[in-house]
């Protein structure tokens, strides 16, 4: 038998590649108050609920009190409603889209969400058996206009989204005029607020000028909270409040026409331990309001000298308006992809996003809570790598290939072949380290969504085989 000892060793090893989780290098994914205090409570209640199943709440009453708790802490800040503790946005969204379709009992339901929403309405559109109908928005604001949202309701649509804020750009949807339109045609509105639900309104308190967006806002129907973002809770710890109990009935799922134990679930995972649900409970218990606010403000600080440092550099150029904590930048005179890799080798990950109806490529950048002790070495690392892209110029793609991978069958391919694809344009599939992204993403940027999304099936495929 191996010693706990050697097994930590061994991971240790697996992870010396990845991306650091505190300090603030890493600018997606991962959420750091930068009080380590904060993170090894929640750890320790993770651990101690961490065997608790969320499958039957009649056998350990202590996941209904504390769900309790966790979810009506959030209702009291949104705007009050009936909620579900959830394992991350993609889930709270599952289920606000669940809820709207078994409600309307439509033949062939649609749901209306702006170009900018989350792919995790796409998602359950997917799953569940829905259509999507994009709306463009705004290429200087990147916000949805409800004229337009009105334009695409029939009398198949079940839903209607706006985001609080939206990710690509960080703008907050006009919710009230989207939410009256809902309304007006009889359709409920979702807000997914992953991001924002938790922060906003603590940076409203911190002197931001942030617009209604949450269940007071009339219309607004449900409401998606990640509390494993700007709550700073353990993945994976979501809330979806919904304003009216018998829609949150709707996200349920029961079933009893087999001869087995009693299956209630209100999420989409059925046996789940309870870890996450200790670790938010801790999180929102050890940070408390006054925690939140205060790093709402510095995450307001942080986000506003980033803007102004990013506006100094010359050739970049911040995207929108954004809410506070997600900002975009772009530019017309250097490659973003090759920025990017610049940043990574000096030891900053900054997130690539791709160009999509009209909206630049560009780069994204989340600002948390640790983000304002390191915003000067973040601007420094930026404008050196702006530098060096400018000097290196655009990625190198191979003459014809991006045609060449617009018209492959990908079906007929193997994996080893499309890995040899791939170390074509420098990329090791089965390499360690973090790898030079700008030739791959300079080509999925050159093609359609459709073939972008081929290959990243392709591509996760393989590295896990």
């Amino acid at each position: 038998m191996r010693t706990a000892e050697e097994l930590l060793a061994e991971i240790a090893a697996m992870k010396q590649h990845d991306l650091p989780v505190r300090g603030g290098q890493v600018t997606a994914y991962v959420y750091d108050t930068g009080r380590p205090e904060v993170h090894e409570a929640a750890a320790l209640a993770y651990f101690e609920m961490l065997e608790v199943n969320t499958l039957d709440p009649t056998a350990f009453p202590s996941v209904v009190e504390m769900e309790k708790q966790v979810v009506g802490e959030v209702a009291a800040v949104l705007g009050g409603g009936y909620g579900i503790f959830t394992s991350g946005g993609t889930e709270s969204i599952m289920l606000a889209v669940k809820a709207a379709r078994d409600k309307a009992g439509r033949a062939r339901p649609n749901m209306v969400v702006p170009v900018t929403a989350h792919p995790a309405f796409h998602k359950a559109a997917h799953y569940l058996g829905l259509e999507v109908r994009a709306v463009p928005v705004d290429l200087e604001t990147f916000k949805v206009a409800a004229a337009d949202v009105r334009e695409r309701i029939d009398g198949e649509t079940v839903l209607v989204v706006a985001s609080a804020p939206s990710y690509p750009q960080g703008v907050v949807d006009p919710v009230a005029e989207v939410a009256a339109v809902a309304a007006a045609a009889g359709v409920p509105c979702h807000v997914d607020a992953c991001v924002g639900g938790w922060l906003l309104p603590w940076l409203r308190e911190a002197g931001a000028e942030v617009p209604p967006f949450d269940l007071s806002v009339p219309g607004v129907t449900s409401i998606s909270c990640d509390l494993h973002k700007f709550g700073y809770a353990p993945k994976g710890a979501s809330v979806v409040l919904f304003a009216d109990p018998a829609m949150r009935r709707k996200a349920y799922f029961a079933a009893a026409a087999w001869p087995g134990y009693t299956v209630i679930n209100a999420t989409v995972q059925s046996s789940k331990s309870a870890g996450p649900l200790g670790g938010a409970w801790a999180t929102l218990r050890m940070l408390g309001h006054e925690g939140y606010r205060e790093l709402g403000r510095d995450t307001l600080e942080a986000a506003r000298r980033l803007r102004e440092g990013l506006a100094a550099i010359p050739g970049l150029r911040v995207l929108g308006d954004p809410a506070g904590s997600l900002i975009a930048f772009t530019s017309t005179e250097i490659d973003v992809f090759v920025l990017a890799d610049e940043a990574r080798a000096r030891g900053w990950f900054i997130q690539p996003q791709l160009s999509y109806a009209g909206i630049p490529a560009n780069l994204h950048i989340t600002v948390t809570g640790a983000t304002l002790k390191g915003v000067d070495a973040m601007l420094q690392v930026i404008a050196e790598s702006a530098e060096a892209a400018r000097e290196r110029g655009p990625a190198q793609v191979p003459d014809g290939l991006v045609e060449m991978v617009a018209e492959l069958d990908l079906e007929a391919l193997g994996d080893r072949e499309f890995g040899d694809l791939a170390a074509a344009v420098g990329v090791d599939l089965g390499g360690g380290g973090q790898p030079g992204m700008a030739a791959v993403n300079t080509i999925l940027d050159a093609l359609p969504a459709a073939k972008r999304e081929e290959i990243l099936v392709r591509f996760l495929a393989v590295i896990y085989t």
